[in-house]
């Protein structure tokens, strides 16, 4: 044991890193050591090393698949992602079928933990509420996971990923694909609703309800994935008073038109938001 050597600081990463990827003690401390002991670096070290990764039992990925497979389909769908988050102890997120001549599937209205987008991310689902077998083992192969024990212990990391701004960038942008409906452009605008109010509480986005709100009164139309990339950029680019704002900035009319809503409803008064202004 090498941790007795350590000071408490690095004692307590050493552990938490070991707790979160499974590690072993002397992996641990090559990681931890080569991001001069920033936690964050290190899981991005750790994951980025093909040969660092925790071994994964095939026939351990196998036996879960088959806990969550659907008994007529060979996927995983809503009822095995249920039982999913109910084992890992994740918020269940609601779906509901959408029907119509033209298609239908299940899409998410109310994600409440953004947990299974960054799982989905990591297995490159094409669909909400959806995994095939090849998603499915090649995700969690990715991330090191073959028993329920190393999914509880991955959550904290997979929560840590979204404060690394290109990934969390990837997420986003994975996230129009993976909740629109299949055949479709553009995404629902309830969905899109819940998916921003789900990732704009991670990144603390002080005008999401604001977005919201405008969209439910002014647009009520389906979001186009040119509008959804735009709109992280505009809240990285532009701050909360609007202060940076350019009106003769290549944005889409629909940003634009928001900015003019906002100064409309003296949303910002004296360079501070004020959220009186949101409809109760």
């Amino acid at each position: 044991m090498l941790q007795h050597k350590l000071g408490r600081g690095h004692r307590d990463k050493l552990q938490q890193f070991i707790t979160i990827t499974g590690a072993s003690e002397k992996t641990a401390l090559q990681a931890l050591k080569g991001s001069d002991w920033n936690l964050e670096g290190a899981f991005d070290f750790f994951y980025s090393q093909p040969q660092l990764k925790t071994f994964t039992d095939s026939r351990h990925l196998e036996e879960l698949y088959n806990r969550y497979k659907d008994p007529y389909v060979d996927m995983i769908l809503v009822d095995g992602i249920t039982l999913l988050c109910n084992d890992i102890q994740v918020a269940v997120s609601e779906c509901k079928l959408i029907a119509s001549s033209d298609f239908g599937g299940l899409i998410i209205v109310d994600p409440q933990d953004i947990v299974m987008l960054v799982l989905s991310w990591h297995m490159k689902a094409g669909t909400m509420c959806e995994f095939s077998k090849k998603e499915f083992i090649e995700g969690l192969q990715s991330l090191g996971i073959d028993s329920l024990e190393k999914f509880h212990e991955k959550i904290p990391y997979m929560r840590s990923e979204l404060k690394d701004e290109q990934k969390f960038r990837e997420i986003y942008n994975f996230a129009f694909g993976w909740a629109k409906e299949k055949g479709q452009k553009s995404l629902a605008l309830d969905t899109a609703i819940g998916m921003w109010q789900l990732l704009f509480a991670e990144k603390q986005w002080p005008l999401v309800d604001h977005w919201c709100q405008f969209l439910q009164a002014r647009h009520n139309k389906a979001i186009s994935r040119d509008t959804w990339s735009q709109l992280l950029e505009f809240a990285k680019i532009v701050g909360p008073n609007l202060s940076d704002y350019d009106a003769e900035g290549a944005w889409p009319y629909l940003i634009d038109e928001f900015v003019e809503y906002l100064n409309e409803n003296g949303v910002i008064q004296n360079g501070l938001i004020n959220d009186s202004s949101l409809k109760r």
